[in-house]
C-alpha cells in the first residue's frame, strides 16, 4: 500500500490546519473508525473536533479502494490512502483546522462516493497545506506539449548523430568529440522521456555497469561506448562502427516514438528524478567515461527540468506556492554550473572543481532537488470520479 503527504509546500511539521500525513502504527481502538466500501463511504464521524486525531480507515468492502480526506465544496485534497484492500483498517493521522471535510471512496472498478461532511469550528484557522487533484484531462495539454517538444529534440539528435558519425568517419579526433558532446547534451535535455523510450535509452546512454566485460563488453554501445574510444585515443576507423550503430539507434528511436507517449505520471516525476539523478551520476562524475564533461551534462539536465516545469507551470501556479523558490533555485544553478563552462568550450570536470565552489554547486542542485520534490504529488493525475 502506498501512502504520502498531501503538499503544497515542502512539509516537515504537522501545524495546525489540516495537515495530514500516514503513520503505518499509530492507529488505536479508541480512534474512530471510518467505513470504506462501494455502498458507503466516511460513516463512523460522529464527533468531529479541531487539532490532532487519527481516523481508522475500514475497508468493509471486497475491493481496494482510495480513500480522501477532502474539503467537500471545492474537492480540495488533504491527505490521502492508496491501495486500501478488502478487510484491511489502516490509520490516517490529521491535525484539522476550521473548516469541512469529508471522506471520498475510489473503489477499483465504481465511481466516487463522497461520506457525509461535518464542520469544524473552536480550532485554529485551515491554513496548512492541501493540493486541488489533476485529473488525466488536466495532464492533455502538457502532455501535448511536451510530446512535440520531445519530437523537435528527437529530429535534432537526428542530425547531431549523423553529423557526429560524418567526423568520425572523417577521421578529425578534434571535431569528433565536439560533435560527441553536442549530440549528447541534446540527447540529455529529453529527460522526462527516458521511460517511454523503452530499450532505446539503454542502447544510446547506457554505461558499462553491470556487464561481464566492462568498457570492452560487445553490449556496450551509445554515447558512453563513443566517448571512452574518443578520449582514450582508440582508433577512429574502428570507433565508426560505433558512431554508425549510435545514428541507426537515435534514428530508430526518432520513429519508434511518433507511435507513443509519454505517461501523464512521468512528467511531475521526472521534474524531481532528473535533477536527484543530476546529483548520483554527474555531480560524482560516476558516469565519466574520458571526457570530463559531467558538468555540461547537468547543464542540459537543468534545461530538461526546466522544459517539464513549463508545460506543466499553469497546473502548478495555482497548486504550489514555492514555485518562485523553484525559479530562484534554477537560476542559481544554473549560475553556478556555467561558472565551470570556459570560452574555449570546456568544462571543469567535477573532481577538479575547488572545494569553495564544488560545495556551493552542491548545495544549490540539493536544495533545488528538494523544492522539485513536491511537484510529482502534486502533479500525479488522481481520479475524483
Amino acid at each position: 500500500m502506498r501512502t504520502r503527504w498531501i503538499v503544497a509546500a515542502v512539509v516537515v511539521a504537522a501545524t495546525a490546519g489540516a495537515v495530514v500525513a500516514f503513520w503505518p502504527d499509530s492507529a488505536a481502538a479508541v480512534d474512530p473508525e471510518i467505513a470504506v466500501s462501494r455502498s458507503a463511504c466516511g460513516t463512523g464521524w460522529a464527533d468531529p473536533k479541531p487539532g490532532p486525531q487519527t481516523f481508522r480507515l475500514h475497508n468493509t468492502g471486497s475491493v481496494t479502494a482510495e480513500v480522501d480526506l477532502i474539503d467537500p465544496a471545492t474537492g480540495v485534497v488533504y491527505g490521502e490512502v492508496e491501495g486500501l484492500g478488502a478487510a484491511t483498517t489502516r490509520p490516517l493521522r490529521a491535525d484539522l483546522g476550521n473548516g469541512s471535510y469529508a471522506f471520498r471512496c475510489l473503489p477499483e472498478d465504481a465511481g466516487a462516493i463522497v461520506g457525509p461532511a461535518v464542520r469544524i469550528t473552536g480550532g485554529a484557522e485551515r491554513t496548512g497545506p492541501g493540493v486541488t487533484p489533476v485529473t488525466h484531462d488536466d495532464l492533455l495539454g502538457p502532455l501535448k506539449t511536451y510530446q512535440q517538444h520531445v519530437m523537435a529534440g528527437l529530429d535534432q539528435l537526428v542530425a547531431d548523430t549523423g553529423a557526429l558519425k560524418n567526423s568520425v568517419h572523417g577521421g578529425d579526433r578534434a571535431a569528433s568529440e565536439t560533435a560527441w558532446l553536442t549530440a549528447h547534451l541534446t540527447y540529455e535535455r529529453l529527460g522526462a522521456a527516458y521511460d517511454a523510450f523503452g530499450d532505446s535509452d539503454g542502447a544510446l546512454n547506457g554505461t558499462a555497469d553491470g556487464l561481464p566485460g566492462g568498457a570492452a563488453d560487445p553490449g556496450f554501445t551509445g554515447f558512453h561506448r563513443l566517448e571512452e574510444g574518443l578520449w582514450h585515443g582508440e582508433d577512429l576507423g574502428a570507433l565508426a562502427v560505433v558512431a554508425d550503430r549510435l545514428d541507426t539507434d537515435a534514428r530508430a528511436l526518432r520513429t519508434s516514438f511518433g507511435g507513443g507517449q509519454v505517461d501523464g505520471n512521468d512528467l511531475g516525476l521526472r521534474a524531481h528524478e532528473i535533477m536527484e539523478n543530476t546529483l548520483q551520476f554527474e555531480l560524482t562524475g560516476r558516469t565519466d567515461y574520458g571526457s570530463g564533461t559531467n558538468l555540461a551534462t547537468a547543464r542540459a539536465n537543468l534545461d530538461g527540468t526546466r522544459a517539464v516545469l513549463d508545460v506543466l507551470r499553469p497546473l502548478l501556479a495555482p497548486r504550489y506556492p514555492d514555485l518562485s523558490k523553484v525559479d530562484t533555485w534554477l537560476t542559481r544553478t544554473q549560475a553556478a554550473l556555467d561558472a565551470a563552462h570556459h570560452p574555449d568550450g570546456s568544462w571543469t570536470p567535477p573532481a577538479r572543481l575547488p572545494q569553495p565552489q564544488r560545495q556551493k554547486l552542491n548545495a544549490a542542485v540539493s536544495e533545488l532537488t528538494e523544492l522539485l520534490a513536491p511537484i510529482a504529488p502534486i502533479a500525479e493525475p488522481r481520479r475524483v470520479s
